[in-house]
């Protein structure tokens, strides 16, 4: 295929960056990929691989990129574009992998030089898993991936493009929406998680060695990194509110039906649950599409969704 970016850095070479860089790499979609990591694993690791053609300090990578992609913490990335921006081309596109766009959509665009413009982008691809031990190239395939631009223009349209041809479905979402939808599409759900798995300190001893499958599947994103989630949690802390009380609310009302044995109004209960599952719109009719994956084979179902932005 010809190549969507000449040359692309990507900053941060955990799981998501890792993937991403291979991905760019392996299918054509940029022509010269370079790294950026603190880890000297995985430095080793991307290049032999092949997942990059070269790895440099942040500073260093960015240098005559067209497209930088952020995919470290949520936190660090105003600091290190601070620290990049010397050095970006001028007509450069930025974007990210973050969980959270408000916050970046507010601070990033602001330490950007003249001619260089930010366009977020969110994989919704990932799993519990962590750093480029963990890569793969067809990770993004058949993922949902969201970008936010405050308006549908070339860059946006770039960006939509290189996501498409890493194999993804693109949609449209303003920041804020993105947060409020995310919030409860996969940071309430790995909330629940975690807080379920802190509850087992109370279990009986010896329950671990009965669990199965469904124990297993509930808690398996619960293995994910602490620190990230802590990370995306607090910067997405407005838009989780609603849906963390409504949770709560959900679960005291279901708590109270069991407690009392009351089987009709706990029957009720899992079948409000059954309902809200089966009328919750699809990604396919919630969203806006950019654009679609193109001549790409699909392999199955999309990656489960873990956020594993540490490089």
């Amino acid at each position: 295929m010809t190549p969507i970016f000449e040359r692309i850095a990507v900053i941060g070479l955990g799981l998501l960056g890792g993937s991403l860089a291979w991905a760019a790499r392996s299918r054509g979609a940029a022509r010269h990929v370079v790294g950026a990591t603190r880890s000297a694993r995985a430095r080793e690791q991307a290049l032999a691989l092949g997942a990059v053609d070269a790895v440099a300090e942040p500073e260093a990578a960015v240098r005559d990129a067209e497209l930088i992609v952020l995919a470290t913490p949520i936190t660090a990335m105003p600091e290190l574009l601070r620290r990049m921006a010397p050095g970006l081309a001028e007509d450069a596109i930025v974007t990210d992998v973050g969980s959270v766009k408000g916050p970046l959509a507010e601070a990033l665009p602001g330490l950007l030089p003249a001619g260089v413009c930010y366009v977020g982008s969110h994989p919704m691809a990932g799993s519990h898993e962590r750093g480029m031990d963990s890569a793969d190239p067809d990770l993004f395939e058949g993922a949902t991936c969201v970008v936010c631009a405050p308006r549908a223009d070339a860059a946006a349209a770039r960006v939509a493009d290189f996501w498409s041809a890493l194999g993804s479905r693109v949609v449209r979402r303003e920041p804020d929406r993105h947060d409020a939808e995310v919030a409860w599409m996969s940071h309430v759900p790995h909330a629940l998680a975690f807080a379920f798995a802190a509850s087992l300190a109370g279990a009986p001893p010896g329950a671990r060695e009965i669990a199965g499958p469904g124990f297993r599947d509930f808690t398996r994103i619960a293995h994910s990194d602490p620190e990230l989630w802590a990370d995306i949690f607090c910067a997405n802390h407005k838009a989780l509110a609603a849906p963390l009380a409504a949770a709560r609310a959900a679960l005291d009302a279901l708590a109270l039906a069991i407690e009392a044995g009351d089987a009709e109004a706990t029957l009720r209960q899992l079948e409000l649950a059954r309902r809200a599952l089966s009328s919750a719109p699809s990604g396919d009719a919630a969203g806006t599409a950019l654009e679609t994956k193109r001549g790409l084979p699909s392999k199955g179902q999309p990656h489960v969704k873990g956020d594993q932005h540490i490089s």
